[in-house]
């Protein structure tokens, strides 16, 4: 029987990409070249060079390939759409930031192949179990070290792979267990490797843990799980029958699962699964009640949305919606000025950025909006066009949206309090002035004078002032598509409470929105109960940096705007927050901030009803296969972990581990770190791991964000994603948590 199992191998579509074919990769109009592509005999690595690059070439993995686009279905293959037939066109869409690749096949069946077969090495990479991804994880490493292709490593190749790999290793005991495990010929194969590779690595923290719960060392009964989920894993509720479902999922063996046990790699699995991991698998569903009014919602929201890269020099592309609402992002920015031929164009203005269609803008957000979450999306419109042009607006509007645009009230009464995201589901939300209020008539001119919002609080990227204040004229038809987010100008907390309607909504530039959090903190809050605000970036970011979304969730600001395209610490924060409740873009805030006469202040958080300070003690046990930063021979690296609480002011907090000298592979820490949460419904926890460095700054390994709300205590695994948010398999850490009252 194949070790593999079944051969992907042997499908049709995946011979015909090991094959190799001459494929045509187009960056523009302007830029088409042939490049050779296939798939390598690991069927997860795709080679291409071209013909005149000598010995050059590179490679991706399919685990970093999202979807396969048939036909022209990008920017690029649409502006070539003339030159190239749709059936031989076809887009590879990577995870994160990292820019598509447009290809043309010389004919429509050798495209078929290539999509059809992409999709399928696709879905296999998903479906495979823990112990399968390891399994494929460690052959991998193996096609990439065995250059001459005999399927054989001997004895000094497997400790030039095992650097590769960021594995310092005792030589005599990796020659023993290699002694061991070799064939005949003085070498491994593939399967020998992995073999061998498993006894290499053996991890004892996790033995030790298996062993203080085995009654003989050898195997866990079905009670002794039972102990071990109950006393460790605080998994108290249905624990025999969790136990039993644990051993029917992830233990290895047949026989085991028949007389009831858990062998240690079945224990090792089920640590490593999503079940093990730090991250509560209940909170990952849709679990928040949905049918609050939308101002009780944390909003996923974007900034620039159309920017792929800063806000001075960057492209503008549909790419960059795309990306952001299947990342689940509920509120996207676009930035609209008179364009040539009477249609309004989308760029940072007078800025380098390049321009883009409203009417593809919108297209766009019709065939994304509702493809990561059914919940409402709001188009933020920074409206800076002409009349003419913003009632041509108002017709793409309507015309490519239809029903799911928005236009009326929803029981044609008027609102007391916005609707909820349950009952706005599969609807788009336009955010923009408007001349009269929703509830109103129907009189007045065709146009007329609003104030502009947002002015005061902008900034000139050319010149960091801010513009002076000014009327500009308003589209009747715009204006009548604005019903739940009218745009208005805020004054203060005093006339919003005295005049303001929940359907309107303000912007604060970072700036101002945190000097009123520190300064009417209280009253922030009570504003944000009723009415929505939407906070965004000061104009001197003109490189599309990030501002720290926490203070501003504190207060309970809902659309916290951040630059998607933008990497680093405060999108890990936003993806940390949103990756709960279904990742659909919306999160119920805690209760403190829902209350209209709460007394929340997030200086004093000793005051609220219901203060119930929490101990989080994280033990850090040990790193598994840390991917290697620097790619030089030889160098390994020298890990330490970091441990940061983002909330409240008073739960700010960062403490981090020791650093191991040369160890990436299986460094071990055994360091606690205890923490106090004031509260912790606010609170998310980040964990870091970066490459001590004694002459610069540290690099950056990996990190992952989560809601103090969703950690599950107990020996669980973090697994690391990279920069851009991408999960970096198998690296993770090996922790032990627990949370308590403070007494």
């Amino acid at each position: 029987m194949d070790p593999e199992g079944s051969r992907i191998e042997d499908d049709p579509d995946v011979q015909v990409m090991m094959a190799g074919s001459t494929l045509k990769k187009v960056k523009s109009r302007l830029w088409k070249k042939q490049r050779h592509f296939r798939l390598l005999e690991d069927a997860v690595t795709i080679w291409y060079k071209s013909r005149w690059a000598g010995k050059g070439h590179s490679t991706f993995s399919i685990s970093e390939v999202e979807t396969v686009r048939e036909g022209h279905q990008s920017e690029v293959l649409q502006s070539t759409a003339k030159e190239f037939p749709a059936e031989r066109c076809f887009t590879l869409v990577f995870h994160g930031r990292q820019c598509n690749l447009d290809l043309v096949a010389r004919t429509s069946e050798e495209a078929k192949a290539w999509i059809e077969g992409v999709r399928k090495l696709i879905h296999k990479a998903q479906t495979m179990d823990e112990k399968e991804r390891q399994d494929q994880w460690i052959r991998d490493w193996f096609h990439k070290a065995d250059k001459n292709k005999d399927g054989k490593m001997n004895f000094t190749e497997v400790q030039t792979l095992l650097k590769m790999m960021n594995v310092e290793m005792n030589e005599d005991n990796a020659l023993d267990l290699f002694t061991a495990d070799r064939c005949e010929s003085g070498s491994l194969e593939i399967e020998q490797f992995v073999h061998f590779y498993k006894m290499l690595t053996q991890r004892d923290e996790v033995w030790k843990v298996f062993q203080d719960y085995s009654g003989d060392g050898e195997k866990l009964l079905l009670e002794e799980l039972e102990t071990f989920l109950s006393m460790e894993q605080q998994e108290r509720e249905q624990s025999y029958q969790l136990a039993e479902t644990l051993i029917d999922r992830y233990e290895p063996s047949e026989s085991a699962k028949k007389q009831h046990f858990m062998s240690f790699e079945g224990f090792q699995i089920y640590l490593c699964s999503q079940e093990g991991s730090i991250f509560n698998p209940k909170r990952q569903d849709l679990y928040q009640d949905m049918s609050q009014p939308l101002s009780h919602y944390f909003i996923s929201s974007s900034h620039n949305t159309y920017l792929l890269e800063n806000q001075l020099l960057g492209q503008s592309s549909l790419e960059a919606y795309i990306k952001a609402l299947k990342r689940g992002c509920r509120c996207v920015e676009v930035d609209c000025w008179d364009g040539p031929d009477g249609e309004p164009i989308v760029y940072h203005g007078h800025t380098f950025t390049s321009k883009i269609l409203f009417r593809d803008v919108i297209t766009t957000l019709k065939e994304y909006a509702f493809m990561a979450s059914d919940f409402p999306v709001i188009l933020s419109l920074e409206n800076h066009c002409g009349v003419e042009q913003q009632t041509v607006m108002a017709q793409h509007l309507s015309q490519i949206l239809g029903d799911t645009l928005l236009t009326t009230l929803l029981d044609g009464q008027v609102p007391q309090q916005l609707p909820s995201p349950q009952e706005l589901k599969g609807k788009i939300l336009l955010k923009a002035k408007k001349l009269n209020n929703p509830e109103d008539g129907l009189d007045g001119a065709q146009s007329d004078e609003v104030s502009d919002e947002e002015a005061e609080d902008a900034e000139s990227p050319s010149t960091g002032n801010p513009p002076a204040r000014k009327k500009s004229k308003l589209s009747r038809e715009l204006s009548d598509l604005v019903v739940y987010c009218k745009s208005v100008h805020f004054r203060d907390f005093e006339h919003a409470r005295s005049h303001a309607k929940c359907y309107e909504i303000s912007s604060f530039s970072e700036n101002k929105a945190q000097a009123r959090a520190k300064d009417e903190g209280t009253d922030f809050v009570r504003y944000n109960t009723r009415q929505l605000s939407r906070i965004y970036p000061g104009g001197f970011r003109t490189n599309s940096s990030n501002y720290n979304p926490q203070e501003m969730w504190n207060v309970g600001c809902q659309m916290v705007a951040l630059n998607f395209q933008t990497a680093g610490l405060e999108m890990d924060l936003n993806d940390g927050l949103f990756r709960q409740n279904g990742c659909c873009g919306y999160v119920l805030k805690p209760d403190f901030l829902r209350d209209g006469n709460t007394q929340f202040s997030p200086d004093k958080p000793e005051d609220r009803q219901g203060y119930k300070p929490l101990r989080l003690s994280i033990q850090v046990i040990s790193g598994q296969q840390l991917p290697k930063v620097n790619q030089k021979e030889g160098s390994i690296v020298d890990p330490l972990v970091r441990v940061q609480i983002f909330g409240v002011p008073g739960d700010e907090g960062m403490k981090e581990t020791p650093y191991i000298n040369n160890n990436g592979f299986n460094p071990v820490w055994n360091v606690t770190l205890n923490f106090v949460i004031h509260t912790p419904e606010l609170a998310l926890v980040r964990f870091e791991v970066e490459d001590h460095d004694r002459a610069s700054r540290n690099d950056f390994i990996g990190q992952f964000t989560l809601p103090f709300t969703c950690i599950q205590p107990g020996y669980r695994h973090i697994h690391l994603l990279s920069k851009d948010g991408i999960a970096i398999p198998p690296a993770s850490l090996f922790v032990n948590i627990s949370i308590s009252e403070l007494t």
